[in-house]
């Protein structure tokens, strides 16, 4: 079972992406939900070698999901450079894709989340590190 961190600041989204993803019985739990990236990069700092991918999003108060991505691949932990981080962001244009990618995130999905995409992004991601 893969182990997820959503870190979003809306509850709402937090509960329909749990929903996507256990709806898809991706063979996925959600161990953690983050309201901030704060939250996120001291549940990393803390545990990181429980999870398996973290889906981020981007604009958060307190430290935004750039901030703690960068800050994780930093934090010299043993999955830091590894762990899939995706954006999860209204930010849609290719600009937003590579700021993402550039930041040291994996992945971009777009909100509103397209079910499939998440899937197909997910099982992506997950793959790549068995």
């Amino acid at each position: 079972m893969y182990k997820v961190i959503i870190v979003d600041d809306e509850s709402i989204i937090q509960q329909g992406v749990k929903t996507l993803i256990d709806w898809n019985e991706l063979n996925c739990t959600i161990s953690k939900t983050c309201k901030n990236g704060r939250e996120a990069l001291e549940k990393f700092l803390s545990q990181g070698d429980l999870y398996d991918l973290i889906l981020m999003d981007v604009q958060m108060p307190v430290m935004d999901g750039y901030q703690a991505t960068e800050a994780i691949r930093r934090s010299g932990r043993p999955r830091a450079q590894t762990i899939p981080i995706i954006a999860m962001t209204a930010d849609a244009f290719h600009e937003d894709v590579v700021q993402a990618l550039a930041t040291g995130m994996d992945g971009h999905i777009s909100k509103s989340i397209d079910p499939n995409l998440l899937y197909q992004t997910l099982a992506d991601m997950l793959s790549k590190n068995d």
